[in-house]
């Protein structure tokens, strides 16, 4: 066993989203996401084969779905639940901190 921080080891430069897997096994992966101004690529969406619970720990982002208009603007303390196979995608992070995801992968 051993301590770990989810705001430690931060590169002060992402050229590309940080992907770190903190725990998994064959029905769950729990990782943190960290951005600096990424989006997803343009006409690029997610379609996930499991559902993702994610959580907005510091920073700022704005997600998007192909059937809803209105973009989720997602700020410190916010969480949604995406269930399998909603097509999303993310429009928009944070430029000026770095924008901090806690994301949890699981079967529905």
């Amino acid at each position: 066993m051993s301590l770990s921080n989810l705001f430690a080891d931060i590169p002060p430069h992402l050229p590309q989203e940080l992907f770190t897997i903190l725990a998994e096994s064959p029905q769950v992966r729990i990782e943190r996401i960290v951005s600096l101004g990424h989006a997803s690529p343009p006409d690029f969406w997610y379609d996930q084969p499991q559902a993702e619970w994610v959580l907005v720990l510091r920073g700022e982002a704005r997600l998007e779905f192909d059937d809803v208009e209105q973009p989720l603007e997602m700020r410190p303390g916010d969480f949604v639940l995406i269930p399998a196979h909603r097509t999303h995608r993310v429009a928009w992070t944070s430029s000026t901190e770095p924008t901090i995801w806690l994301a949890v992968h699981f079967d529905q």
